[in-house]
């Protein structure tokens, strides 16, 4: 339960993060979800 909640944050500050920066280009859009891959793959491993 306790992991699931840690998720359900996650998944709710990434997506005030993409909703509140908004992307010029694609190539920014790449980065984005890039970062936020990275992040999700960081707290994943811990």
């Amino acid at each position: 339960m306790k992991n699931l909640r840690k998720w359900a944050g996650i998944t709710i500050i990434t997506a005030a993060a993409l909703s509140t920066t908004a992307c010029n280009t694609i190539q920014g859009a790449g980065k984005d979800i890039k970062s936020t891959g990275k992040a999700i793959e960081k707290t994943a491993e811990q």
